[in-house]
């Protein structure tokens, strides 16, 4: 059995092929510009050439193809947009036409230059995907499932923020169902606001096998868990500082005892050690990180968690964890656990991905669990299938 996981960030998009027959570490792996990346260069060599832009496409990560298109239009260059793209910068157009943007129709958009480039947005391209396997002699046939896993912010209503609408969206997950993989859906039970699962589903319409989505976030939380050393301890804090956003979940037997979440480039290490001692404790208020700027935070179990009474009772993954490496610091700093699920950290939300698909996908139970628990190995190599 095989699954494609894709795991899309602001920095990389990272792929992870499972396949039943092989051990985790002998899966066959990518770790490549995302696609918000790829878009701010193609955005950047229009900009070189002076040509004018038509975006296209679907909703998909901003950031920098954000800067890259608000760059283009400072230089004085014509740059379009459809509606469907154009929210990938704002949910109200209005916004998007003062970052100097014509949201337009495709067709009105094509008639506005001779010599117009058009950039299609989308975060996941499987044609992409499976031609790269192809080349390497590695086809994606007989696929189980595919999981995708974006950040998503969701569409929050008029006046409403979307720091906490999006806090509001982790809130009534962990409410609904107590579990990681609660924030991962079947591609026809997204909920209708979370707008970017949406667009990942819609643009993937025409696949071989089912489509799972999840948030990037609780992804890579629960990828890490895999990490043996990590799956042994008990009551923990995981923390995932990402290149955008930093998550941190405090776990305990019956599941998601608190979360908060804040922006990676708000934050430094001591405030973030502040934040991570009050979700320990069950001091933390939603108040405080929202204040600051970030997404929020919620305490739900009462009993507050002893750090340093175990080795492993806050543990670290993602691609800015480096954050917590600076030697420079006070002695009394925490000195985290980084984690690495079946040796490689930057796929910890690939991990989650399929650990989530188990649970929403029965037939891929038996195997993803035979597979990722402890002790699961097959002793077999690609030269094996």
């Amino acid at each position: 059995m095989k699954i494609l996981t894709v795991d899309i960030g602001t920095g990389t998009q990272d792929i992870f092929l499972y396949d039943s027959k092989l051990d985790m570490e002998n899966g066959f792996k990518l770790v490549l510009p995302s696609p918000t990346m790829m878009v701010h260069r193609r955005i950047k060599e229009a900009t070189r050439r002076g040509s004018a832009l038509l975006l296209t496409g679907s909703n998909m990560g901003g950031g920098p193809s954000a800067w890259a298109a608000e760059a283009h239009a400072r230089s004085g260059l014509p740059i379009y947009a459809t509606p469907s793209a154009a929210i990938t910068f704002n949910d109200e157009l209005e916004k998007v036409e003062r970052m100097g943007i014509r949201v337009v129709s495709e067709e009105e958009g094509r008639r506005m230059s001779p010599n117009l480039t058009e950039i299609v947005l989308k975060d996941f391209d499987y044609a992409l995907i499976e031609e790269t396997f192809a080349r390497f002699q590695a086809p994606l046939n007989d696929l189980a499932a595919i999981c995708v896993a974006v950040f998503d912010h969701g569409n929050a209503p008029p006046g409403v923020s979307d720091r906490q609408f999006r806090f509001d969206y982790l809130d009534s997950r962990i409410r609904v169902k107590n579990s990681l993989a609660g924030f991962a859906h079947l591609s026809d039970h997204i909920p209708p606001l979370m707008t970017r699962l949406q667009a990942v589903a819609d643009s993937a319409r025409v696949l071989p096998c089912p489509l799972m989505v999840m948030d990037t976030a609780p992804a890579a939380i629960l990828g890490a868990t895999f990490d043996p050393l990590v799956g042994a301890c008990g009551r923990k804090i995981i923390v995932n500082v990402g290149n955008f956003h930093t998550i941190a979940f405090r776990l305990g037997q019956d599941g998601i005892e608190g979360v908060f979440e804040h922006h990676t480039g708000e934050i430094q290490r001591p405030g973030l050690e502040n934040y991570l001692r009050a979700l320990a404790d069950g001091s933390l208020k939603h108040s405080d990180v929202f204040d600051d700027m970030g997404h929020g935070a919620l305490v739900y179990g009462k009993e507050a968690l002893q750090l340093g009474t175990g080795d492993f009772d806050i543990v670290v993954t993602g691609p800015r964890r480096s954050m917590f490496q600076n030697r420079d610091v006070n002695p009394g700093s925490l000195r985290p656990y980084f984690a690495v699920p079946f040796g490689d950290m930057m796929l910890s939300g690939n991990f989650g991905m399929l650990a989530a698909a188990a649970d929403l996908l029965p037939d891929t139970a038996e195997a993803i669990q035979t597979s990722m628990q402890a002790g699961g190995r097959k002793g077999s190599a690609p030269w094996d299938e």
